[in-house]
């Protein structure tokens, strides 16, 4: 367990020594003056238009933060040749994937914590301290989601040789899955067999990433999410984390070091 902590506050102490902790402060500063002026015109469409806009940029910004932070842990690890020296501390194959995850994960949560805080702040500054629970919500369950990215881009990255190439096809597969995901089931219905039920396996066996936007809950002011529903959501998401992880130690313990 020691050795995963420590792998993980490394992967956190490199994403501060990237440029993209300036990248994320950047958008974080865009964001809190676009969350800040949406009063600005009192106009409610107004209001929901740039709260919109804003959830839009932190979903693309979180995103590509974890695909491409995910993307790169492994292969930097083998092309500084340092993967040798971490696992001679020793430190087992097991506990390097789970601790390049957790790495990965928190600061994913970091990220969030930054983008949700500013608009909690706001919030609060309006006096609608009620709509905490909202953005609550709306941070966990984008939380989960991204450690279900994390975990596949890691198992990824066992199977495709360039961080480039497993950057990109995480990437359309993650925004295939959000855009054309829900709609699968209904477009296997419509088609004949046998790619009927080719395309109801891959309805089912795929990580359903759009239970976990509840953009529409803070746009629109919709109740709250039954926190049954949350539960059952997260426990999906884990189930799914644990299976690409599970994948991604079975592949890394037979995987060559020096390929």
């Amino acid at each position: 367990m020691n050795n995963i902590l420590v792998i993980t506050s490394i992967v956190l102490k490199e994403l501060v020594r990237r440029k993209d902790a300036y990248v994320l402060l950047i958008v974080t500063v865009l964001l809190t003056l676009m969350s800040g002026s949406v009063n600005f015109f009192g106009d409610l469409k107004m209001v929901r238009y740039m709260k919109e806009i804003c959830l839009l940029l932190v979903w693309i910004s979180t995103v590509v933060i974890a695909v491409t932070m995910t993307a790169r842990q492994i292969h930097a690890e083998r092309e500084s040749r340092t993967l040798f020296s971490l696992l001679s501390k020793p430190v087992s194959r097991n506990e390097l994937i789970f601790g390049k995850f957790f790495g990965c994960w928190f600061a994913c949560g970091v990220a969030l914590l930054a983008f949700y805080g500013f608009f909690i702040v706001t919030s609060v500054s309006r006096g609608e301290s009620w709509r905490l629970l909202e953005y609550f919500q709306a941070f966990w369950m984008h939380w989960v989601m991204l450690g279900i990215i994390v975990s596949m881009v890691l198992c990824g990255s066992l199977i495709f040789t360039a961080p480039s190439s497993n950057a990109t096809i995480n990437i359309v597969i993650i925004v295939g899955i959000l855009m054309l995901g829900r709609h699968l089931g209904k477009l296997a219905l419509n088609i004949s067999e046998p790619m009927q039920n080719v395309t109801l396996a891959i309805f089912y066996a795929m990580p359903h990433l759009e239970f976990y936007d509840l953009r529409d809950l803070i746009i629109h002011d919709w109740p709250l999410v039954k926190w049954s529903a949350i539960g059952l959501a997260t426990l999906y998401g884990v189930a799914y984390g644990a299976a690409f992880l599970g994948l991604a130690c079975f592949l890394f313990r037979r995987k060559p070091l020096n390929a």
